[in-house]
């Protein structure tokens, strides 16, 4: 059997998951309100009960994006002329003939992905939050309905791309966001520099 090193932690993976859940129940009803899709309200039994479940669901997202930063915001920061060269290869995705630089524990992409996540989401949430609880200061809704708008659009292109790039584009990637390991030979592949400063290379 493969000897296995961990790259997730358990409540790291626990909190992806719910932070990934209720992303995507936000864009279901979110995307139903804006185009008044009434067989998707239906489902939540109308409308009204559905504004609620967008509300709160609105505070778990909110609440595990946050959480979220204790796992990846200070690796986000961290840039080196590795991460300058693989965006010049396109991190190998467009072709296989080009020299991929040795990575950490996330490659630069993965780290732009989660700057604009925390940048989108804080201000969709904080829209969101004033949409919700502020409806009587016109002013407030207008600029609040054109920043959760604007936030939703790029939710909507970045979760898929980032859904397909995590499954279809890299097969494995998705045993780490289930169980939190990978096979350490895997790891040595992908991501010698966190390995070698693990001292497992």
């Amino acid at each position: 059997m493969a000897e296995m090193v961990r790259k997730s932690s358990v409540d790291e993976v626990l909190n992806h998951w719910i932070l990934a859940g209720s992303c995507i129940l936000l864009m279901i009803t979110g995307f139903a309100f804006l185009f008044q899709m009434k067989s998707v309200g239906s489902v939540f039994g109308g409308f009204n009960i559905m504004k609620e479940v967008h509300n709160w669901g609105g505070v778990v997202f909110s609440l595990s994006l946050l959480y979220s930063m204790r796992h990846y915001l200070k690796d986000a920061f961290e840039y080196d002329a590795d991460d300058a060269q693989w965006f010049k290869v396109a991190g190998g995705y467009l072709s296989h003939k080009v020299k991929v630089p040795p990575m950490g524990k996330y490659n630069p992409g993965q780290k732009l992905y989660y700057l604009g996540i925390v940048g989108a989401g804080i201000a969709i949430a904080v829209s969101g939050f004033a949409i919700w609880l502020m409806k009587d200061n016109a002013s407030v809704m207008l600029i609040s309905h054109l920043v959760h708008n604007v936030a939703f659009c790029v939710f909507v292109i970045a979760v898929p791309v980032h859904i397909y790039l995590s499954t279809l584009a890299n097969p494995g990637t998705f045993q780490i966001m289930v169980t939190g390991m990978l096979p350490l030979s895997e790891a040595k592949k992908k991501y010698p520099k966190w390995m070698k400063a693990a001292g497992k290379m």
